[in-house]
């Protein structure tokens, strides 16, 4: 059940309130009885909704008295301080963000070869999202067939979101498809390339026949590699992420030529 303290009352406030509410003005001896909230602590709960802006005091009466703000004025003013405190929290977390992202990149990058895997349609697309927001200078991506098992609408949207911040941030990046893949290609995600990113500095998209298997090449030094099902071409199995600068030169060396003879992408 909802309830006041949802909004940052106490229990105390909150039954001071209500009980205003049902009483309306009146004293705090009364008010104490009413609500069931002692009379050591009747005042400090008063002030406390007072300075919420929650009660008004009469203060010329003797003895004093107190009366609600109406409900929808009440609830409007502990909204708007509940989006006042949460947009400072957030403000506070992205400056933590911040300084943490400054100080764990000034740390050396970690040599050596290193793998892993993800299995599955949603493991694999967050795999590949994932390596795209990291990379930092350079991307190749290819794709020789319809992405085994994947929803390209969502996925294609998904991707193509990370790519655009990736170009924000510097990154060049080269696509090459096979016509297959742009056949398959929702109009969306064709609009959005023609919209967004076509003119883009640092992008290119080309086509080829005969490009077979799909794979990122992230910055010179790591792989990623979709492994289509054994049993099934509608499913998705597995993607497969492997740091080795020696596989990434040897597979961007037999990129290279065929990104030569491939024809710039063309929407109609």
């Amino acid at each position: 059940m909802a309830s006041l303290r949802d909004l940052g009352l106490s229990e105390y406030e909150e039954r001071t309130y209500r009980a205003l509410l049902r009483t309306g003005p009146t004293t705090a001896k009364d008010l104490s009885r009413a609500s069931e909230v002692p009379m050591g602590r009747i005042y400090d709960v008063l002030n406390s909704l007072e300075q919420h802006d929650l009660v008004r005091s009469q203060a010329a009466s003797r003895p004093k008295k107190y009366v609600a703000v109406e409900p929808d004025a009440a609830l409007d003013r502990l909204l708007d301080a509940k989006k006042r405190e949460l947009a400072e929290r957030a403000e506070q977390y992205e400056s933590v963000v911040d300084e943490l992202s400054s100080e764990l990149e000034s740390a050396d990058p970690v040599e050596g070869e290193f793998w892993t895997a993800a299995v599955g349609s949603e493991e694999t697309t967050d795999l590949l999202l994932e390596r795209i927001a990291a990379a930092e200078r350079r991307m190749i991506v290819v794709a020789g067939g319809p992405t085994v098992g994947f929803d390209l609408g969502s996925v294609g949207e998904q991707v193509t979101e990370q790519l655009e911040a990736a170009l924000d941030r510097g990154v060049e990046i080269r696509v090459l498809l096979s016509p297959a893949v742009v056949d398959e290609l929702p109009r969306s995600v064709g609009r959005r390339y023609t919209a967004e990113l076509s003119d883009h500095e640092g992008f290119a998209v080309r086509t080829a026949e005969g490009v077979d298997g799909t794979f990122n090449l992230f910055d010179g030094v790591e792989t990623c590699i979709e492994v289509p099902h054994p049993l099934s071409t509608e499913e998705p199995f597995a993607m497969i992420d492997l740091k080795d600068p020696e596989f990434a030169a040897d597979v961007k060396a037999q990129f290279e030529p065929r990104w030569e003879e491939a024809e710039p992408l063309q929407f109609g």
